[in-house]
């Protein structure tokens, strides 16, 4: 099986959406919590508590995917441009993105999740071409 490998920095971010319909809160499907709109002109993309997501999108917000599963994170890196992203694979198709972490004075990513993502990590989080930063 091949999988779908997506880098939201390397497509054009979609023009159908506006920022206040994308930056709005929602209920977590893995975990169950509410979570908020960020507040800092960003768009929440995960779950802060368990930093679970789900995969909606074919290119960065145009929510027009048809798969809908939950996105697990699997690893931490660091952009040397966007800071620590989280990495999500989709358990559905198995599709890779990588997303920022959600930098919220009210609502930030838990840093004992992120910390446990990166201590525990995947397998197949390392299969990419890119040189990874260790934390």
């Amino acid at each position: 099986m091949r999988l779908r490998v997506e880098d939201p920095f390397d497509s054009p971010r979609s023009g159908t959406i506006s920022g206040t319909t994308e930056n709005t809160g929602f209920t977590c499907e893995n975990c169950g919590r509410a979570v908020a709109a960020l507040v800092n002109g960003s768009y929440r993309n995960h779950c802060p508590y368990c930093l679970h997501s789900l995969h909606v999108d074919i290119s960065p917000g145009d929510r027009a995917d048809d798969c809908r599963a939950l996105m697990r994170p699997v690893a931490v890196e660091h952009h040397s441009a966007k800071g620590y992203m989280i990495v999500h694979r989709c358990t559905g198709c198995g599709t890779r993105r990588r997303n920022r972490m959600a930098d919220d004075p009210h609502q930030g990513d838990d840093l004992d999740t992120v910390l446990a993502v990166m201590r525990l990590g995947h397998p197949e989080a390392g299969r990419t071409n890119r040189r990874r930063t260790h934390v």
